[in-house]
């Protein structure tokens, strides 16, 4: 919905109850389900749920759009609570746990890959710009490698996290993020044993 002026109170809350419930059914396995059940567990009419959203795709999009908004947020909070290369650390297995709601959500987000939405291009734009932000912050305390780039680390998360389909996979790829972590603090002046 784009409006140029702020939304009312009752229509922010009945548009974040629709975002919450969709995003809670659609993880929860529940891709297939229809506009009218997610406007009714949300306590709202299917018309209020078109005023906010024209098309079950454009919900979809929106839940996906808040998934990463969160995700894009995390940087600046976690650089503001721990050393920069811990941040980094964290922020890599929060890809790991994004990568997760990925694959709960994978079915109603294909729905959305048939279009020319540029949710996706966007999200991998913004996830590689707070990589770059945190192995900035990481290069400058010289606890990180000063070589790579965020689209690079963001590539090779997507390698590690490509294993979504097997059962049990989201404790290997964090080990194998660890083990990418450690890679990426090889040679830095400051390693921590």
């Amino acid at each position: 919905m784009s409006t140029s002026r702020p939304l009312r109170a009752d229509a922010r809350r009945n548009r974040e109850a629709l975002l919450t419930t969709a995003r809670e059914m659609f993880l929860g396995g529940e891709a297939d389900t229809g506009v009218e059940e997610i406007a009714r567990q949300a306590g709202v009419s299917v018309g209020t749920l078109y005023r906010h959203f024209a098309t079950r795709e454009a919900l979809i999009e929106a839940v996906y759009r808040q998934e990463v908004d969160e995700l894009c947020a995390a940087p600046a909070e976690l650089l503001g609570q721990h050393t920069p290369d811990e941040a980094l650390r964290r922020f890599l297995l929060l890809l790991v746990d994004h990568a997760a709601i990925g694959k709960g959500m994978a079915e109603a987000l294909e729905s959305i890959m048939i279009t020319d939405s540029p949710v996706f291009d966007d999200a991998r734009t913004r996830m590689a710009q707070s990589l770059d932000r945190l192995l900035a912050a990481g290069a400058a305390a010289a606890t990180v490698r000063d070589d790579v780039t965020g689209r690079t680390l963001l590539r090779a998360m997507g390698g590690i996290c490509e294993m979504r389909a097997i059962d049990g996979w989201q404790e290997e790829a964090r080990q194998i993020t660890a083990i990418l972590f450690d890679g990426l603090r090889h040679g830095t002046s400051k390693v921590r044993a």
